[in-house]
């Protein structure tokens, strides 16, 4: 790579001066350097006294000839490499030198194109690929304790009598329990290649000494949809958290259910989606559409155009559809939600979404680690590009939410503008949508800020209110069990009682928050409602959560109400012209 002997010799002649530590001497080094990299004949004062005095007349002693010699970038950045690696001052660590260059690199191009090390590429790719290597284990940190919440049905764990409310106390002889281990710390100890083993010893309630198990690792998966349960008699809902290697085949096991439970119209959650794999939102879409439809294109300067057509072979290609997003619906999330708006399938209700049209290519480097870079913009049917703008730099960028909340826009959609070049129609009904900064929603729903104090957040934050819930499920778990045999029972009869709100008011205090009265009467109702959510996903499954949550989730209620009044579907979604808020 570097085969200019005229380099290493000037950087042999500089390091084996006497003032070499002199700031003098160091300049005169630097500048040799340079001399070799790009090839220039300098004269440089011997003596440091002269040019000292040079600098101080404001002559540099330094006569400078042919510096335009033509490089290539890639030279450049290995000369300047080298030279860092042999000159600098102090000792460097070379590997994350590269790895600064890189991401410095990759961050001037847009706020998407990343740098991923080894071990950001396996946290990565675990939830996409839908499965890891472990012991079946859905846990929580109760007091520096693993506290175990469920355990996968028919995992390792289940099958060797591991129980939900176990605590482990110990792996492969090593105490973990009361240590202050850090969670990834404690997961890599219990996760291991499928077939390898791991002795746990557990402490059970009730049982006066600690269990050994000895657990054979297996492959766990990692589910995308989080609830599939029906709304009404005739409405079907699917929350879908991430878009991965096995997103689709969930879904449509999700639609064949609820189908077989009567749904006729389908409400899909993506809230907080911020997206995945392109190919598994190309997949959910076509669920949806008849016909040889545009769900996405995808062009870029050295990328050619392509294009995915729906096939006729969806599952839900009749009935009402309602898709559910807000500002933290992002890239996949925004192409399903494109796709069923451009082609007039269906409605979107919530709040604008975040704005990523941006397509990554996966690069793998030799040494496991990955560059994620930006190689296309996807386009939605009517030739829509979602992306919002970043030519202001990356911390702009990632301001957006918040400016978007401090103008307003997530209360009051009158505070959101789209330029007239943005403006698009969709294609059947010729309805007006826009591109350039997200997906506007057919029907805005404005976030409800006066549930969301700081005493609410700093209880949530420190995990007071989660640990709070774990230690009552663990002390009444027979009780409950008894009393409300069944979700139905629990969501008709549970109640979270004063008692219980004033002994999370205590143990909130005894963690260093201090209780407004105010703030917490604001936020009272909605800790009630997350306290009870909380419960019902570990005394049942986690999909109990959303349904508790859901009861009082604004954007999830208009839509049920719009989905089950025809009249009010059809009006939104025939008329030409409807406003940014669906009226």
């Amino acid at each position: 790579m570097f085969p200019d002997l005229y380099l290493k010799k000037f950087i042999l002649i500089a390091t084996s001066g006497k003032n070499n530590n002199n700031k003098t001497s160091m300049k005169n080094l630097i500048l040799l350097v340079f001399a070799a990299l790009f090839n220039v004949t300098y004269s440089i004062a011997s003596d440091d006294n002269i040019y000292a005095a040079n600098k101080i007349s404001g002559q540099t002693g330094i006569k400078a000839q042919n510096q335009n010699k033509p490089i290539s970038p890639q030279q450049k950045l290995s000369y300047a490499l080298y030279a860092i690696e042999k000159l600098y001052v102090d000792s460097i660590q070379q590997e994350k030198l590269v790895e600064d260059a890189i991401t410095g690199v990759l961050k001037e191009l847009d706020p998407h194109s990343t740098y991923l090390n080894k071990e950001e590429v396996k946290e990565m790719n675990e939830p996409l690929q839908g499965n890891f290597d472990g012991i079946g284990v859905q846990f929580n940190m109760l007091n520096d304790t693993l506290f175990i919440i469920n355990t996968v049905s028919g995992g390792p764990s289940e099958k060797v009598g591991v129980l939900a409310g176990d605590r482990i106390i110990s792996v492969n002889d090593t105490t973990i329990a009361g240590v202050k281990m850090k969670t990834p710390d404690i997961m890599k100890r219990l996760r291991g290649p499928k077939g390898t083993k791991v002795n746990i010893q557990v402490q059970r309630r009730g049982v006066k000494d600690l269990i050994a198990f000895r657990i054979e690792r297996d492959k766990i998966p990692i589910y995308s949809i989080d609830a599939v349960y029906m709304a009404d008699p005739t409405t079907g809902y699917i929350r879908v958290s991430r878009f991965g290697a096995t997103t689709h085949d969930e879904f449509v096991e999700g639609i064949k259910k609820l189908k077989d439970q009567g749904m006729q119209n389908l409400i899909i959650d993506l809230e907080g989606n911020g997206g995945g794999y392109l190919n598994a939102a190309i997949e959910m879409a076509n669920e949806m559409l008849d016909g040889d439809n545009m769900i996405v294109y995808t062009q870029g300067l050295n990328s050619n155009k392509e294009e995915a057509l729906s096939n006729n072979r969806g599952l839900m290609k009749d009935g009402r559809v309602v898709v559910l997003v807000d500002e933290s619906s992002a890239s996949a999330s925004e192409i399903v939600s494109g796709a069923i708006q451009d082609l007039d399938r269906g409605l979107i209700v919530g709040r604008r979404t975040f704005g990523k049209g941006l397509v990554q290519r996966p690069v793998p480097l030799p040494d496991g680690s990955m560059i994620r870079l930006t190689v296309a913009r996807y386009y939605t049917p009517t030739g829509r590009s979602i992306q919002k703008p970043y030519e202001d730099g990356v911390e702009n960028y990632n301001k957006d939410l918040i400016q978007r909340y401090n103008k307003g826009e997530l209360q009051n959609a009158d505070s959101i503008h789209f330029p007239d070049s943005l403006k698009f129609t969709t294609l059947k009904n010729r309805r007006i949508v826009y591109g350039g900064g997200g997906i506007m929603p057919d029907y805005f729903v404005p976030l409800d800020t006066t549930r969301f104090t700081t005493v609410h957040r700093n209880i949530i934050a420190k995990g007071v209110l989660n640990q709070f819930v774990i230690t009552y499920f663990d002390e009444n778990k027979k009780s409950l069990a008894k009393e409300y045999p069944s979700y139905q029972a629990f969501e008709n009869k549970f109640q979270v009682t004063d008692k219980m709100i004033s002994k999370l008011k205590d143990k909130a205090e005894k963690e260093g928050i201090e209780i407004d009265k105010a703030q917490f009467e604001s936020s009272e109702e909605l800790i009630k409602l997350q306290i009870k959510a909380l419960l019902a996903r570990d005394m049942f499954t986690p999909a109990e959560y959303y349904r508790v949550m859901n009861a009082k989730n604004d954007t999830y209620l208009k839509a049920l109400y719009i989905i089950n009044n025809p009249d009010e579907y059809n009006r939104l979604l025939g008329s030409k012209a409807i406003g940014l808020n669906g009226k």
